[in-house]
């Protein structure tokens, strides 16, 4: 990519009111037709910045409740900056746009919709995000401007087809240098130590975060003045054009930061966890879960913190009972136990009424044949 330093800008001398103030180093002016594709977190052309450069970009915006606090925080500062800013957000909020142009920072684009997906929708639904975008910042700009030429794809997701389109459009694919997660749900310290790591590590660069969320409003004043103590300086960044020629040839970056302090190339970032130690712990011993006293079988008194472990007490614990704590045996039953004594003539049933009736006639047939045979 080639770029040219434009006549210096505001520093933090040249800030009225706020001698404190980071300011802005210089402005570099750039020619997306040299190298359409700039950032190495995903390509290895950078911005043609020098040691402990750093240049501020914004996406998602405007939104008035945290866009309107980002443009006074860096008027405070009288750093300039690069919006990437949403077609959908221009069209329901055009003065935003107007504010970001009347303050002096750079207006490029976002897309129409911010798509979540965009390096997976079809190259014609993807374009048209793009140029829907441009429309709709133009539209919001209302003085027949455009702005600038500059392209960031929503989440840094992209694919051929789409920087093929940018750059017939004529676009620069901006990618970013670190990252601040600032679109994550972490806190604005969080914010902010990223942010001031991830540069310190790298030197200089693009930093990449999001006028939309108030973590990002919160971080951004502390973020400028440990970058000014750090001796840093902001740098702005503006198309070429017959006023401001590009003609220096950009510094060349890593196409992956080598440390993991450093934004990866990808979206969101997944932490890299480092192993400080290789030491493997030793195997517990079985004694170490017993849970039961020494001679009762109740439970042990709860053991303090630190205390050694004993190493005596088998689990699951082997009861053995002795001899003269065993039950005695019982005798084995007699079999009179289970006789049925059978009825004495004295409690013979008495006989019943049908009973009687069949020994009266068998009688009365013994009188009259003589014989005893029924």
């Amino acid at each position: 990519m080639a770029g040219a330093a434009a006549p210096t800008a505001a520093s933090a001398a040249g800030c009225p009111g706020h001698p404190n103030a980071i300011g802005t180093s210089r402005t570099i002016a750039v020619d997306p037709r040299q190298h359409p594709k700039i950032g190495t977190m995903h390509y290895r052309a950078t911005l043609p910045l020098q040691d402990r450069e750093v240049v501020l970009t914004f996406d998602d915006g405007p939104l008035p409740k945290y866009s309107d606090q980002i443009l006074d925080i860096l008027a405070a500062h009288c750093a300039k900056a690069t919006f990437f800013l949403v077609g959908s957000q221009a069209t329901a909020n055009p003065e935003g746009v107007r504010k970001v142009r009347d303050a002096g920072h750079t207006i490029a684009t976002h897309t129409q919709n911010h798509p979540p997906g965009m390096d997976r929708l079809p190259l014609d639904r993807a374009s048209l995000e793009i140029d829907e975008g441009i429309a709709s910042v133009t539209a919001a700009l209302a003085d027949g401007t455009l702005p600038a030429p500059f392209f960031r794809s929503p989440g840094l997701r992209r694919n051929d087809g789409i920087e093929e389109f940018a750059a017939a459009r004529g676009l620069q694919m901006w990618s970013a240098d670190f990252l601040a997660d600032d679109w994550r749900d972490v806190s604005a310290l969080r914010v902010y130590e990223l942010a001031i790591r991830r540069i310190e590590a790298k030197g200089k660069g693009i930093l990449l975060l999001h006028d939309i969320q108030p973590r990002t409003v919160a971080a951004l004043p502390g973020i400028l003045r440990e970058l000014k103590t750090r001796g840093f300086r902001i740098v702005h960044v503006v198309p070429a054009s017959a006023a401001r020629t590009a003609a220096t040839e950009p510094k060349q970056g890593p196409l992956r930061p080598a440390e993991e302090t450093m934004a990866e190339p990808r979206w969101p970032k997944v932490p890299a966890f480092n192993v400080t130690s290789a030491a493997v712990l030793p195997a517990p011993a079985t004694s170490h879960f017993d849970w039961r006293g020494t001679e009762s079988g109740s439970l042990a008194p709860r053991r303090p913190r630190g205390a050694a472990l004993s190493r005596t007490k088998p689990w699951p614990r082997q009861v053995v009972l002795s001899a003269q704590r065993a039950l005695p045996a019982l005798p084995t039953p007699a079999e009179s136990i289970f006789s049925i004594p059978q009825p004495s003539a004295r409690f013979a049933p008495r006989p019943t009424e049908a009973s009687a009736a069949i020994a009266k006639i068998k009688m009365r047939s013994v009188r009259v044949t003589g014989s005893k045979n029924p």
